[in-house]
Formats: C-alpha cells, structure tokens, sequence
C-alpha cells in the first residue's frame, strides 16, 4: 500500500511539475508556487519512504546513526520548508485578492525567487536547530527507535545523557516555525475573507473563495497533525505513528488531486498535455 501511495505521489507531483513547466499559460507566480509544491512534497515523501519500505521488507531493520541523524535532518529541512511555503502561497493569494491591479507589480520575478529561497534557508535553518542538538546526546543504552523514521522525540528517548538542552531547543526552534508561520496564514486569510465578503456579486465571491479553498485544505492537512505531535509536551500517544504516515505519506499523494481536481486551468493544461504527448507518439510512429 505505502509503495503504491508513493509512486502515485511522485507521479502526481511530477505531472503537475511538467505541466507548469511545459504550459506558458501557468507561467504565472501562483502557479510557480504550486510547482515548487509539488517538488517539497516528492522530496519529503522520498526522504521516509523508501528507507521504511525496506525495512518493512527486510527482516533485519538497522539503520547507522549517521543515517538516523541525517534523516532527521533532511526531514526536518523539507518539513520546514513546506510550512514557510505554505505561508508564502497565503501571501500570494493575499496580493492577487487585496491587490489585483498590483499583483504582477508586487509579485515579479525577481521578488517570487527571493522569497523562494527565503524558504528554503528557512527550513535549513530549522533542520539544523533540530538536528544539531539531537546529534550532541550520548546513546549507550537502548537501540530501537518505536518509529518508521528517526525524529527527536523518537530519538531523544534512547539518549543516556540529560536531554533538556535538546527538548528546550526542540521546542524553541519548533515553536517559532510552526507559530509564525501559522500567524502569517491567519493574517493573510484574515484579510483575504475580509476581501472576499466586500464582493457583491455571487460569482465573484465563488471565484476568490475557489482560488483558495485547495491552499486552506491542503494546510489544514499538514499543519493538523503538526500542531499535536510537535506542539505539547514530549509524550509519546498511541496516535502519534499514524499521524506521522498521515503528514509524511498521505498528505504529499492528496496534494496533487486537491490542486488539480479544483483547478480549471490546470485540469485543462494537463489534457493539452496528455494530447500533445499521444500527437507526439504519433507523429514518432508513422
């Protein structure tokens, strides 16, 4: 089941990369964000799956604690760069709903790729606060970590040496991602609702809502489970491996069909595609 979700996922991401790359219709910021989307969410799956499909295989699970700690990083890279992205995307509807005269103004290429490398030094930044500390604790005890890849918390447990320093920069570190990130989504979709409400006709207010409504799922999807497994006390619950399939597996192969399946454009950018491909095969036959 996990391998078949994760070549779904990547097959899914992948199209709608191609799609954007290919179609000089989406060659437009919203759909720049989207297709870097798509990528963060191929990149997050690959980093938990395959290692935890041969696991699931082999009968003997072992993993070096170089590798342990390298996936957390790497986990806790992409992780963070998908919340800053995700804030960045409410930021953009914000613009092209409070500020549509402006939008291509304010928006232009040279201030997308800032902000998209902002992104990603942001998540580099986290992974580093998470991981570094992670890394200093002494393991002489217990080598089995109750969990399908290597996190903190899962981590932290096994450590013989005093795990304060490294729950308190968990915390921190964690705590200012999650909350600031969260923040610039309440303010954005604050304003952006607040804008919407203004509409007075019913088919406008149907199309600002519909440009939104997949952002508002797919960061419900991501930031629900966030908020409990990383926001409270380092307890473990019963709960905790589902959710982590659900944010680490499940949400990166929902990701493609919330955005296509509510996305006119994009819908028919992919059938253009899908018949340009079968004209080319074609052409390539005769």
């Amino acid at each position: 089941m996990f391998l078949v979700m994760y070549l779904l996922t990547i097959a899914g991401n992948l199209v709608i990369m191609i799609t954007i790359y290919i179609d000089s219709q989406l060659h437009t910021p919203m759909y720049f964000f989207l297709s870097n989307l798509s990528f963060i969410d191929l990149s997050y799956s690959t980093v938990t799956v395959p290692r935890a499909l041969v696991h699931f295989l082999l009968p003997r699970k072992t993993l070096s604690f170089s590798d342990c700690i390298t996936q957390l990083f790497f986990l806790h890279f992409i992780g963070g760069a998908e919340c800053f992205h995700l804030s960045l995307m409410a930021y953009d509807r914000y613009v092209a709903i409070c500020n549509p005269l402006r939008y291509t103004t304010i928006m232009n290429r040279r201030v997308c790729l800032l902000l998209l490398v902002s992104t990603w030094v942001g998540g580099f930044i986290h992974a580093f606060g998470e991981a570094f500390p992670v890394a200093q604790l002494s393991f002489c005890g217990p080598n089995e970590i109750d969990h399908f890849f290597c996190d903190g918390n899962s981590l932290s447990v096994l450590a013989c040496s005093s795990t304060i320093n490294s729950e308190i920069a968990d915390r921190v570190d964690t705590g200012i991602l999650v909350i600031g990130c969260f923040l610039v989504l309440l303010i954005s979709y604050g304003y952006i609702i607040s804008a919407i409400l203004k509409i007075r006709s019913t088919e406008g207010k149907h199309k600002a809502f519909s440009t939104c409504a997949s952002h508002l799922l797919v960061v419900s999807l991501f930031f629900g489970p966030i908020f409990f497994l990383y926001m409270r006390p380092p307890v473990s619950f019963a709960v905790d491996k589902p959710l982590a399939v659900f944010y680490t597996i499940i949400t990166p192969f929902l990701n493609p069909f919330i955005y296509t399946l509510r996305n006119e454009k994009a819908r028919k950018a992919m059938k253009k595609l899908g018949c340009w491909k079968a004209s080319f095969v074609e052409a390539h036959i005769n």
